[in-house]
């Protein structure tokens, strides 16, 4: 690929993290160096990744508003997730796979 080129996003598993006030995590599906978020709750999630179940989102983690997504590059030794809502419960959608435009 060249330098600069844009690829398509293409999925190659999903996982869904039942998110409240307290962090949860959940493992990664699939593989790829990057990752689809969906927040799917009607409140503000913090989102974080690790490498092992250990991973704890808090309030000051990467944020993903309400309905909202962002499409992050990770590296292969990532394989949790971890969210926290700022308030309420919800689904939050952890999309892997590869490339860099969803």
């Amino acid at each position: 690929m060249a330098i600069g080129a844009s690829q398509p996003f293409r999925p190659t598993g999903t996982a869904t993290l039942a998110a409240g006030t307290s962090p949860a995590a959940t493992a990664l599906q699939g593989g790829g160096d990057s990752v689809l978020v969906f927040n799917n709750a009607a409140a503000v999630a913090f989102i974080r990744f690790g490498t092992d179940a250990t991973v704890i989102a808090t309030a000051a983690d990467t944020p993903i508003p309400p309905g909202g997504r962002m499409l992050l590059g990770v590296n292969a030794l990532v394989r949790t997730a971890s969210a926290i809502l700022a308030g309420g419960a919800g689904s939050v959608f952890f999309t892997r796979g590869d490339g860099s435009v969803y």
